[in-house]
């Protein structure tokens, strides 16, 4: 297949299966083309830089930001540069999250962590440079929107989003939080990214308020079913399988949805949460099946 085929159209004559694999295709030679080549110097740093971000992870903010820019005729190309900016965001992310003072991992998307191949102080700055990276490649996209997208991104990575909501998940270490504090921890720190990539795709094409709000809907279930069910699967998958440190959560004392609810009712949790997206995308006149069988992919993944 080649990188274009079936996207043109959406990829509507692909299966499911084939089209995740044609978007993480496309995202990989996009990701690659937006990085520093390794031989260039800084060589080490582009080397680290490359090894967080290539060869490895699900791809799910990109797959998110194609079928809503699919569902309201955005750009392709337009489209491609938001989920290469988000998920350049989301590895940044990964890279410090591994490090010793934050989540203590030395195994991500089944190879070393940045800082346990490259060092802690590399391991920083490729971060920092990841994070610049992304907001370079989301202001260069051929739309008159690129500010507006920017600064959506920003919000979703910054204290009000994402880093909020990993500063809460430091701070809630061995503390019992009740049910709507980790949800407010998660919606922040898994949620926002994942609602940005949705809505960075709409925004590229035409949607309108009432299809924003409906995919705001869409977006908060898939973001707290994504970690509802990352929370299982650390409970109950092996690293082989997940790619990453199995059962790190328990371990650290972390509070999860398994250790609040237990494994049944997070099980029924994540159910709950992928019908709530269904009835989201039921409000929206579009192109919404990619969305939906994104929903349930996020649910029923197993690793």
């Amino acid at each position: 297949m080649t990188e274009q085929a079936g996207l043109t159209d959406g990829g509507a004559d692909l299966s499911f299966e084939d089209w995740i694999a044609a978007i993480a295709a496309r995202t990989e030679l996009a990701l690659d083309r937006a990085l520093p080549p390794a031989d260039e110097a800084p060589a080490q740093l582009h080397a680290a830089m490359r090894h967080g971000v290539l060869d490895g992870g699900k791809r799910v903010r990109p797959l998110l930001a194609h079928a809503a820019g699919l569902a309201f005729a955005a750009p392709l190309a337009t489209v491609e540069a938001a989920a290469v900016a988000v998920e350049l965001i989301h590895a940044y992310s990964l890279v410090h999250d591994d490090m010793p003072e934050m989540d203590n991992d030395l195994l991500r998307r089944g190879k070393p962590t940045v800082h346990a191949a490259f060092g802690q102080a590399n391991a920083l700055l490729v971060g920092d440079a990841l994070q610049s990276l992304a907001f370079e490649v989301l202001a260069g996209a051929d739309t008159p929107r690129a500010a507006q997208l920017c600064a959506l991104l920003a919000r979703a990575a910054g204290s009000r989003g994402m880093a909020g909501g990993q500063a809460i998940d430091l701070a809630s270490v061995g503390l019992r939080l009740s049910r709507a504090e980790l949800e407010t921890m998660h919606r922040l720190k898994t949620g926002a990214l994942l609602r940005a990539s949705v809505l960075l795709g709409a925004q590229a094409g035409a949607a309108d308020s009432r299809a924003i709000d409906a995919l705001d809907a869409y977006a908060a279930a898939v973001g707290l079913a994504f970690q509802v069910v990352d929370d299982i699967l650390d409970a109950e998958a092996d690293t082989a399988t997940l790619g990453k440190t199995a059962g790190k959560d328990a371990a650290a004392d972390k509070p999860t949805y398994v250790s609040l609810l237990g494994l049944s009712d997070a099980k029924l949790l994540a159910e709950r949460l992928r019908a709530d997206a269904h009835a989201a995308l039921a409000r929206i006149d579009g192109a919404t099946l990619r969305l939906a069988q994104i929903a349930d992919y996020i649910v029923r993944r197993s690793h």
